[in-house]
């Protein structure tokens, strides 16, 4: 008899027939078997290790905090994700990752962080001042455009040329969409190579990795002063003195790239709906916007006062979570709360159920921004992790936070928001993307 026990097993067969609707939306099925197999699960597919899921937050923080050096991220992400993004925070192991935490880390401390609001704040200003009035649009291409955007300027403060951009958000939408194809259909990855597809994206990795040397090169032979992160990186310098090669300095800015313009697109749409659907809540926003735009204050001095703001951000966070799933992979046998799991296996953590788990919280699927100011303590919650928990908190989060508070108040501040969309659909790519959700902007009366 095996030494090794794990959660309730769903049949691979069972998994096997669903493949086709499983790979289009999980979401659905990870539920019924959380709620069927109490709140954690497992999938023992042929001829490979176990794999497990789970929503419950003990097995979480065991994971992702008290003992993390047990653990480290799987192949789907280090192998998978980085043959397409490049091998960065987001996508390495061990030492290395290690090594480029700490290099780049003080690049995103708070105070580093309140450098970049003017350049964010003008950024959020100009992608908001082109937005049509008057006519219902959909939400999710003006947000994704200016979070583009505010990463672009934030990483290289207007040294590329608008037609560059426009080139590689395009090269990294593609790429996303094809990376999660690859990954939830393996069985096709034969006729992946067969029909092209592989050799077409690896062609747009290899354009966008250009891209973004030259106008590193760019940098590197002009003396101006820039406070960009573009800056910060090149700055940067490991314990011997040394700093990033090219291709370093190109991985890392992909993974910026990545991980911080399409999250950040995917809250603001999701948080903006939201508003759009709670007319006492947008009633109370409205006037907390209101309020502190009549002090005239600057764009840093605004962010604290707009507390009402950051909590329909933080329940839209809770709702829809972006980075709606991770993984690691044990590193060594390992007891995990009832369970002796195994060397090698792999543990989903579905921050989408914990965040809705009926265990944790009160009217779980409703939108209640006020949850955060009656209990602040939840932001440092085991069962709230938007940004993920422990050492590999993801590195932008004051950088996203700060973007979407005055996101809101600008658009807020310009607009009447109103709404079509009477239930919010997303898609669980690689992040949870909004999916059909339209907007009417009117310009305030004066």
């Amino acid at each position: 008899m095996s030494k090794y026990n794990f959660p309730n097993r769903v049949p691979f067969s069972k998994f096997l027939i669903q493949s086709a609707a499983i790979a289009k939306n999980p979401i659905p099925y990870h539920k019924k078997w959380f709620d069927l197999y109490n709140d954690s699960f497992s999938v023992k597919p042929w001829f490979q290790n176990t794999v497990m899921l789970t929503r419950d937050a003990e097995h979480s923080k065991h994971i992702l905090q008290k003992h993390h050096k047990l653990y480290q991220k799987s192949k789907i992400q280090t192998k998978f994700l980085s043959k397409y993004v490049g091998y960065g925070l987001l996508t390495s192991n061990g030492d290395y990752w290690l090594q480029q935490r700490r290099l780049i880390q003080p690049g995103f401390h708070k105070e580093k962080i309140k450098n970049l609001v003017d350049i964010i704040n003008a950024s959020i200003v100009e992608q908001v001042s082109k937005i049509e009035t008057g006519i219902t649009v959909p939400l999710y291409p003006i947000m994704n455009k200016l979070a583009f955007e505010i990463v672009a300027k934030s990483l290289f403060n207007f040294s590329a040329e608008g037609q560059t951009l426009n080139r590689l958000q395009f090269i990294i939408e593609e790429l996303q969409k094809f990376i999660v194809k690859e990954i939830r259909q393996p069985h096709k990855k034969l006729w992946l190579y067969l029909n092209g597809s592989i050799k077409y994206h690896m062609a747009l990795v290899k354009e966008s990795r250009t891209i973004i040397e030259s106008i590193i090169n760019q940098r590197r032979q002009t003396e101006a002063e820039h406070d960009d992160l573009l800056q910060m990186l090149l700055e940067a310098q490991y314990e011997d003195g040394s700093s990033m090669t090219n291709t370093q300095l190109i991985d890392e800015i992909l993974i910026l790239f990545v991980a911080g313009h399409e999250t950040t697109a995917n809250a603001l749409t999701f948080t903006l709906t939201l508003l759009a659907q709670h007319p006492a809540i947008l009633e109370k926003v409205e006037a907390e916007v209101t309020a502190v735009s009549t002090k005239n204050l600057g764009p840093l001095e605004s962010i604290p006062q707009l507390s009402y703001v950051k909590n329909c951000i933080d329940e839209s966070l809770r709702l829809y979570p972006p980075a709606w799933i991770t993984d690691r992979e044990a590193l060594a046998d390992d007891r995990l709360g009832d369970y002796f799991i195994k060397k090698g296996t792999m543990i989903g953590i579905s921050i989408f159920e914990l965040h809705r788990n009926k265990s944790f919280w009160n009217q779980p699927e409703a939108f209640i921004p006020e949850r955060f100011s009656e209990n602040p303590n939840l932001h440092k919650s085991e069962f709230y992790i938007p940004f993920g928990a422990g050492p590999r908190l993801c590195i932008g989060n004051n950088f996203a936070i700060y973007e979407m508070v005055l996101t809101i108040f600008e658009i807020i501040k310009r607009f009447d928001i109103s709404t079509t969309t009477s239930e919010i659909n997303y898609n669980p790519l690689i992040t949870l993307k909004p999916v059909g959700s339209e907007m009417k902007f009117s310009s305030k009366a004066k």
